[in-house]
C-alpha cells in the first residue's frame, strides 16, 4: 500500500527528501534539524519567547481572574478531598461546576508556591505557550518550518487566545489538550501508529474532564481523518479507533466513575446539577442544554429577549461568529482560514488517499467546522470567551493552506487565491477595527493597504526576485496579523476579573447592561483581589468594582472585603467547618480568598442548586459547624428553575438571628440567635 510520508526528512514539504543522520532527541531539541535552515530555531525561540512576554507581562494585574476558580484553586491547595472534586470550599459543601482537571493544574503550583494572583495564572500563561509550540510542531511536520511559524503566531496573536491564556478559566487547558490531540492525529496518519492514536483517545480523556462535552466536538473529525487517511487495512483502521475509543472512555471516565460511586453522603455535592450527580451535569447543564437552552438552574438562557432563538446570549446563526460581539475576539483570519481549507483540499486533490497534507486540512478543518458551527447555533449559555477553541485550528489552517497554495504560486489560480485572501483580509480587519472607533484609528487604513498592496505583490510573486517576496509576504503578514497583535496588545495591557471577560477594546453594537457587561470590552476589571498573598493582589489600578469599604458579590464577580469583616470571619476560625456561608460562589469567593478560610456557597455558582437544604443548614448551624451569614449575593439576574433553597436560609436566618453591619456588611451571627 503506498504511505505519503510528512517531510521530516525533506528541506521543505513537496521537495525530494534527503537522507540525515539520526541524532539523539536531546540533541535535536537543542540544535534543531539538520536539514533546517539557520533561521528556523532562532525564530521558532523568538516565537515562543515572545508569546511567553505577551502572556506573563503584568499577569498580577488581574488579580484572582474568576473569583469562582481561584477559590476553588485555594480550596484543593489545603484540602486533597477539595482537590480530587473540584470544591468549591475546603469544607467540601459543594464543587464548581466544571470537572476538576483545569484546577489540579493550578492548585499544584499553589501548594509549590503559595496562594498569589500569579501562581494561580502563570500556569495558564505557560499552557498558553505550550499550545503555540505544539501547533507549531504540528504544522511544521506536513507543510515546513515556515508554516509552522505563521501558524503559531495565528494563534498567540488571537486576542480570545490571549485574554484565556492569562486567566483562570477551564478553555486555555482545554485549547492545549485538543491541540496535542490534533498533533497525535497528524503522527497516528504517518504510519497507522496505534500508539499515536490512543494517545489521541488519552488526550481527548483529559478534556473531557476540563470541560465536559466540548471536548467531544473534535472526535467525530479525527476519527474520519484516521477513517479516510490511515495507510492501512480498512479493518485495522476500525479496530484502532476502537481501541482509541476505549483509551478516551477510560482517560475521561474514571474520575466521573468515582465520584458517582461514592455515597452522597460522603462527598460534597455536584455543583451545576439538580440532582447531585455528575452525570446530570455532563449532559445537562453543561451537555445537550447547552445547545437547546433548555438549562435548569441556568442564568436565563434561551427564551425570549435575544432574538433568533438564543435568548439572553445573543441571537443564534451562522453569522454569529463575525457580530460585533464575538468577531474583534476570533474573527480575524476565520474567513481566510475556511478559503484555505477548500481551496487547499483542491490542491492536494489528486493525492493518494494516505496523504498527509489532506489528512492535517481535515484535521483542523473538521475542527474549525463543527466547533464553529455548534458555537453559531447553540441557543443556551454562549460567552465569547469560548471561542478560543477554535483559535489552534484557525491557525493551522491558515499555516498549512498558506503553504500549500504558496509551493503553487506558479499557477495563476493559486496566485488569484492567495492574493484574494490577503487582500480579503485585510478589509475585513479595516471592517472589525472600524467598530472601535477611538481605537487606533490610523490602524485600520494602514492594514487595508497593506492587504492590497500584498495582494497585487502576490499575483506577480512567481516572476519577481526573492527580495520583492519577501517584502511582499512581510506586508501581507500585516494585514494579516496587525488588528489582532493590536487587540491582543490591548488585552495584555488591560485588568480582566469576573465570570465574562472580554479581550480588545470596546466596540459598537456589543450587548450589555449594568452587573452584565458583554461584548468586546465586558467583564474588563470589575476588581481585584482584597488584600493579596505573597507579595501581590489588591484591586488592580483603575479596576471597577464594589466601594472600597467592602461589599457584597454577585453573580459575575467576588465581594471586595473590608479589614473589619475579615477581621470577624477569623475570629475563633478553627472552631468552624465554615466562617460563614452566603448566598452564590462567587460571593462567597471573595471573602474565602480574603481569608484563606472555608465559606460555604449556597446554592453553588447561580444560588439555585438545591445545595444545602434548608433542613441540612439548620443542622449544620445547631451543630455548630457556621459561624456567620453573610447577607446579599446572587442578583440581578434570575435563574431558569432550579432550587430555591438558598433563599429559603437567607430568609430563615433573617427571620431568627439579628443583623449586624461590619465593615459595610450586613451579617448575621449563627451562634448568637434572637432572644
Amino acid at each position: 500500500m503506498t504511505t505519503t510520508f510528512p517531510p521530516a526528512t525533506a528541506a521543505h514539504p513537496g521537495e525530494p527528501a534527503t537522507p540525515v543522520r539520526r541524532r539523539g532527541r536531546v540533541a535535536r531539541l537543542v540544535r534543531g534539524r539538520e536539514t533546517d535552515a539557520g533561521w528556523v530555531r532562532p525564530s521558532l525561540v523568538g516565537l515562543l519567547a515572545a508569546t511567553g512576554l505577551l502572556y506573563l507581562w503584568d499577569l498580577g494585574a488581574s488579580g484572582w481572574a474568576n473569583a469562582f476558580y481561584s477559590a476553588a484553586v485555594q480550596a484543593g491547595s489545603t484540602n486533597w478531598e477539595a482537590f480530587f472534586y473540584g470544591s468549591s470550599d475546603a469544607g467540601n459543601s459543594i464543587t464548581v461546576d466544571k470537572p476538576p482537571a483545569s484546577l489540579w493544574v493550578m492548585e499544584l503550583s499553589v501548594r509549590l508556591f503559595g496562594l498569589s494572583s500569579w501562581s494561580i495564572l502563570v500556569p495558564e500563561a505557560l499552557i498558553g505557550v505550550a499550545t503555540v509550540g505544539v501547533l507549531y510542531l504540528a504544522v511544521r511536520r506536513v507543510a515546513g518550518p515556515g508554516a509552522g511559524l505563521l501558524a503559531g503566531a495565528v494563534l498567540a496573536l488571537t486576542p480570545v487566545a490571549v485574554l484565556m491564556f492569562r486567566f483562570d478559566n477551564p478553555d486555555a487547558l482545554l485549547a492545549l489538550l485538543m491541540t496535542c490531540a490534533a498533533y497525535a492525529t497528524v503522527r497516528a496518519v504517518e504510519r497507522a501508529s496505534v500508539r499515536w492514536l490512543l494517545a489521541v483517545g488519552v488526550l481527548v480523556g483529559a478534556a473531557f474532564l476540563t470541560k465536559t462535552l466540548q471536548a467531544m466536538l473534535v472526535v467525530p473529525g479525527f476519527a474520519l481523518v484516521y477513517l479516510v487517511a490511515g495507510p492501512t487495512s480498512l479493518g485495522r483502521r476500525i479496530g484502532h479507533l476502537l481501541a482509541a475509543g476505549a483509551a478516551m472512555v477510560i482517560a475521561g471516565g474514571w474520575w466521573v466513575a468515582v465520584v458517582e460511586l461514592v455515597p452522597t453522603s460522603a462527598r460534597p455535592y455536584i455543583g451545576g446539577s439538580q440532582t447531585n450527580s455528575v452525570w446530570e451535569l455532563i449532559w445537562g447543564y453543561n451537555g445537550l442544554g447547552r445547545l437547546t437552552g433548555d438549562e435548569t438552574g441556568s442564568v436565563g438562557g434561551g427564551g425570549p429577549g435575544g432574538g433568533a432563538g438564543g435568548g439572553m446570549w445573543g441571537a443564534t446563526g451562522f453569522t454569529r461568529l463575525f457580530t460585533a460581539e464575538i468577531g474583534g475576539q476570533i474573527a480575524w483570519l476565520l474567513p481566510a482560514a475556511l478559503v484555505l481549507l477548500v481551496t487547499g483540499l483542491v490542491a492536494v486533490g489528486r493525492a493518494p488517499r494516505t496523504d498527509v497534507r489532506r489528512a492535517a486540512l481535515l484535521t483542523w478543518g473538521t475542527w474549525l467546522v463543527v466547533t464553529g458551527l455548534t458555537f453559531s447555533l447553540m441557543a443556551g449559555i454562549f460567552h465569547a470567551y469560548y471561542t478560543v477553541a477554535l483559535a489552534p485550528a484557525i491557525g493551522g489552517l491558515v499555516g498549512v493552506g498558506g503553504r500549500l497554495l504558496w509551493q503553487r504560486r506558479a499557477a495563476v489560480w493559486a496566485r488569484l487565491v492567495l492574493a484574494a485572501v490577503v487582500a480579503g483580509t485585510g478589509i475585513w480587519s479595516f471592517v472589525l477595527l472600524d467598530r472601535s472607533a477611538t481605537f487606533l484609528p490610523w490602524l485600520r487604513y494602514a492594514v487595508v493597504v497593506a492587504g492590497l498592496l500584498a495582494a497585487v505583490g502576490l499575483l506577480v510573486a512567481d516572476r519577481v526576485g526573492r527580495a520583492v517576496v519577501a517584502r511582499v509576504l512581510a506586508v501581507a503578514a500585516v494585514a494579516g496579523l496587525g488588528g489582532p497583535a493590536a487587540y491582543a496588545l490591548d488585552t495584555a495591557g488591560t485588568p480582566h476579573t469576573g465570570s465574562i471577560p472580554s479581550a480588545g477594546p470596546a466596540v459598537a453594537g456589543g450587548r450589555g447592561g449594568p452587573g452584565l457587561v458583554r461584548g468586546a470590552g465586558g467583564g474588563r476589571a470589575f476588581g481585584g483581589p482584597p488584600g493579596g498573598f505573597g507579595g501581590f493582589g489588591g484591586p488592580p489600578p483603575g479596576a471597577r468594582g464594589t466601594a472600597p469599604g467592602g461589599g457584597m458579590g454577585g453573580l459575575l464577580d467576588a465581594a471586595s472585603v473590608d479589614a473589619q469583616v475579615t477581621a470577624a470571619l477569623e475570629q475563633d476560625a478553627s472552631s468552624y467547618t465554615w466562617v460563614a456561608a452566603a448566598v452564590g460562589a462567587d460571593n462567597a469567593a471573595g471573602y474565602q480568598l480574603a481569608t484563606q478560610l472555608p465559606v460555604m456557597p449556597l446554592g453553588g455558582f447561580n444560588g439555585s442548586d438545591p445545595s444545602p437544604t434548608l433542613a441540612q443548614f439548620q443542622a449544620d448551624v445547631a451543630a455548630g459547624k457556621v459561624h456567620w451569614f453573610i447577607g446579599g449575593g446572587v442578583g440581578g439576574m434570575a435563574s431558569r428553575g432550579g432550587s430555591q433553597a438558598a433563599q429559603s436560609i437567607a430568609s430563615w436566618v433573617a427571620a431568627h438571628y439579628p443583623a449586624q453591619t461590619i465593615g459595610g456588611v450586613t451579617m448575621y451571627d449563627l451562634t448568637q440567635p434572637a432572644s
